[in-house]
């Protein structure tokens, strides 16, 4: 309850990463005419107790499922366990910027294979014209980050590999890729 705590400023509360949330009437998502809007959970108390991240909706969903917080289902109507891919595909047509290792691990953890697979991206070693241009226009990546996953204005935890220090032990186990 940070973002409301009698005597919390604003500012030592995004200091410790959490919230302020907008309440749901208040958030411009929301119809509050709607009667069936208080039978919604409200944001600061479904992800407070979550782990804090200091971009986007202020939570670290990676750490959320490593740690138990939350444990995603395989489907909506399944209770299967996910199945996990643990495969790193390093991206080097990145033009002047570092290059992206994509972790599909953080990402199959989360979700499955078919969420992205093949209409956002084909299962094919350089099929993919990624373009950042595309990305902010809320394709590809875009379509979950900036909405619930961390946002775009967090270039360094995509763009992370320096060209001349990709470290060996990636460089044995990554997919080096190309866009066309």
């Amino acid at each position: 309850m940070c973002a409301f705590a009698v005597g919390a400023s604003l500012f030592a509360c995004m200091a410790l990463g959490a919230g302020p949330w907008r309440p749901l009437q208040d958030d411009g998502l929301h119809d509050v005419d709607n009667s069936s809007i208080d039978l919604l959970q409200q944001p600061e108390e479904a992800l407070q107790v979550l782990p804090h991240n200091a971009a986007g909706n202020k939570v670290n969903w990676v750490t959320a499922i490593r740690d138990g917080s939350i444990r995603p289902r395989s489907g909506v109507d399944s209770n299967e366990p996910a199945t996990i891919l643990d495969l790193d595909v390093l991206m080097t047509n990145t033009a002047t910027t570092p290059y992206v290792v994509f972790p599909h691990i953080a990402h199959t953890e989360w979700m499955d294979c078919e969420v992205c697979h093949e209409e956002l991206f084909k299962s094919e070693v350089g099929a993919n014209a990624i373009n950042m241009g595309h990305i902010l226009d809320g394709g590809q990546c875009g379509r979950c980050h900036g909405a619930v996953a961390f946002p775009l204005t967090e270039c360094s935890r995509c763009h992370a590999v320096n060209p001349d220090q990709v470290p060996q032990d990636l460089v044995d186990q990554l997919v080096k890729t190309t866009a066309p």
